[in-house]
């Protein structure tokens, strides 16, 4: 047998230092891949996406609402009035012009313009040299009739006598009584007469009818006065009347007694009271409304006749009860609501409401909430029960009037 070595084969050619180095570029790329994704998986785990793990976080996070001081307000307790507007002008409650009773010229005027004087005191003289002599002439003509009242008394008398011894008639008689009769009227008379010139030498001294000022002198010494004559004008300012129009529509809630307080110009920082005294029946010419009368004290005298006032009527009042601004009230189908902020958390709280007033912009909370609660003062957007809330200061306990203005000043 014959044996037959094979040729080797060739081994392949070895390759060139270019062919290696385009071989190791894409090894290198692959690795360089394979690392980023191993430290990926091991940072953020399996199949979760970097962006949709931060929107989940953000979406789990709860929304707290920032509440501002004027948010919010504070219940509180007290007293609710419902109150009417009114105007008008003050008057005196007595006025009085002092006129001359008798004729005579002016020796003096004791007052002028402006200053008080005192019931009975004396406010101007006349002359009264005329009325000292017909006191002097009526007393003369009283003591003749005296006397002829005397003489026809004692002929009477002894007609009487005459009479018993049948020397004269019953006619006789008669005529002698009668005598009498006209004597003892000529005397009345006469006095009667005396007690008017009297009366007319007191009226030459003029004195004030009433306590007050004076507000107006009409005449000077030496004038020559007439019966009737005005003197002196005199005004009460103790007791002061504001006459007020009222529409005839709110006349139903006005009360005598009731409380008013109102303003004058050149008092902005005083305020006057006064109270209901009188309501005229009848309305206004023109117009519908009625007069209201207020009795108004001035002891001090501040006040003048003629000025003007503006003022309310308290014409309800309510017993102190927990009161909120009308602004926080919420409709819930047919239930009142307040929205309350309790332990971080709005809450809807039904109330019970009593009086309204649109002029303070306050309600009266019969039930429902207690003083010191706080409450939405207005609504907010997207704030509603179950929101999570957060103050950022405490709120003082008068804020709920504060609140109120605001809101009806907006």
């Amino acid at each position: 047998m014959k044996i037959e070595t094979l040729p080797l084969s060739s081994p392949p050619p070895a390759p060139s230092v270019a062919g290696r180095r385009r071989w190791r570029k894409p090894a290198i790329a692959l690795a360089v891949i394979a690392l980023a994704g191993g430290g990926w998986f091991a940072l953020h785990g399996k199949g979760t996406p970097p962006a949709v793990t931060a929107d989940a976080k953000k979406a789990e996070k709860p929304t707290v609402f920032e509440l501002a001081p004027n948010d919010v307000v504070t219940v509180e307790a007290r007293e609710l009035a419902l109150r009417l507007p009114l105007s008008g002008s003050l008057a005196p409650l007595a006025q009085a012009t002092v006129k001359s009773k008798v004729s005579g010229v002016v020796l003096e005027t004791g007052v002028r313009e402006g200053m008080k004087v005192a019931a009975g005191q004396v406010i101007a003289r006349l002359d009264d040299a005329d009325a000292r002599a017909r006191v002097a002439q009526q007393a003369a003509l009283v003591k003749e009739a005296t006397a002829r009242l005397a003489m026809a008394t004692k002929n009477e008398a002894n007609s009487q006598a005459l009479l018993k011894q049948n020397y004269i008639s019953q006619n006789s008689f008669d005529t002698t009584r009668n005598s009498v009769e006209l004597a003892q009227a000529a005397v009345d008379a006469a006095r009667a007469q005396l007690d008017l010139a009297r009366i007319a030498l007191n009226d030459t001294t003029i004195r004030a009818p009433l306590s007050g000022v004076v507000s107006k002198r009409f005449v000077q010494a030496g004038e020559k006065l007439s019966p009737d004559s005005p003197v002196m004008a005199i005004v009460d300012l103790q007791h002061l009347t504001l006459d007020a129009q009222v529409p005839a529509s709110d006349i139903p809630r006005v009360q005598v007694g009731q409380p008013v307080r109102f303003r004058v110009d050149g008092f902005d920082k005083r305020s006057f009271s006064g109270t209901v005294a009188r309501i005229n029946p009848a309305t206004e010419a023109g117009s519908r409304s009625m007069l209201v009368y207020i009795s108004v004290a001035n002891d001090d005298g501040s006040l003048r006749a003629g000025m003007f006032a503006k003022g309310e009527i308290t014409t309800d009042k309510s017993a102190p009860r927990p009161i909120v601004p009308l602004a926080a009230l919420r409709k819930e189908g047919e239930r009142e609501v307040v929205y309350r902020v309790d332990g971080g958390k709005v809450i809807s709280q039904p109330v019970q409401l009593g009086m309204r007033s649109e002029d303070e912009g306050m309600a009266e909370i019969t039930s429902g909430v207690e003083a010191g609660a706080v409450l939405l003062a207005v609504p907010l957007d997207g704030v509603k029960p179950g929101s999570a809330v957060k103050l950022t200061k405490p709120v003082a306990a008068s804020s709920a009037t504060a609140t109120a203005a605001a809101v009806k000043k907006g």
